[in-house]
């Protein structure tokens, strides 16, 4: 049939495998992502080849090697602690054991004092006022010891009655003196280190009565 003048040919649609613009101009885009894409397979087939298995074996010996290293610091840290346990434990079992090393050396000239004056006492011609004052040297002497390890005499005479160092042993009334002081030490004490060791002994001054007075 013939074609009408004046009408225009329909127009003719595009086949399915004809590229639209569209098409064309998302085309390089497309070809970026791809090469992303592509970029990224190559990371991870050379992540995989870092882990093959040559790789891992290479790195469990290596992480084998350095744990055994850490074990064996850790047994040698160990074996010194327990030599320093000992070394501390025989030191002081020493410390324990001759604590009084220095005061037993220094005693000993007291007793040889002691000695040499026990001898003169045997002597039927033994002077008196000698062997007096070689006690009183030896008394000093052995006071001279204690002192050097911190040994101190509580002598209270005349002083105030103080229960943390004094032991009353009785009362006694006097008007010469003020009540609560000592009048009569029957034993020294002492102090070791300004802690005391024993009490001194002693008579304390009461208040006389009356009929006393």
């Amino acid at each position: 049939m013939a074609q009408e003048r004046g009408t225009e040919p329909p127009e003719q649609q595009p086949e399915w495998g004809d590229e639209s613009v569209a098409d064309r101009a998302e085309a390089p885009e497309a070809a970026e992502a791809r090469e992303v894409v592509e970029a990224e397979s190559a990371d991870d087939d050379a992540a995989c080849e870092d882990y093959s298995p040559e790789r891992l074996t290479v790195l469990l010996e290596d992480a084998r090697a350095k744990a055994d290293e850490s074990w064996n610091q850790l047994l040698r840290a160990r074996a010194e602690m327990e030599n320093f346990k000992r070394r501390q434990a025989n030191e002081l079992e020493k410390a324990h054991k001759f604590a009084l090393d220095g005061f037993v050396r220094e005693l000993l000239q007291v007793r040889d004092s002691l000695e040499l004056g026990h001898d003169a006492a045997l002597d039927e011609s033994a002077d008196v006022a000698k062997l007096r004052e070689g006690t009183e040297l030896t008394l000093k002497l052995l006071t001279d010891v204690m002192g050097k390890f911190g040994v101190e005499q509580v002598d209270p005479q005349g002083e105030p009655f103080n229960p943390d160092y004094h032991q009353a042993m009785t009362t006694q009334p006097r008007d010469d003196v003020p009540p609560n002081t000592v009048v009569t030490v029957v034993q020294k004490g002492y102090l070791l280190n300004g802690r005391l060791v024993r009490p001194a002994m002693v008579i304390v001054s009461a208040a006389a009565s009356p009929q006393q007075s």
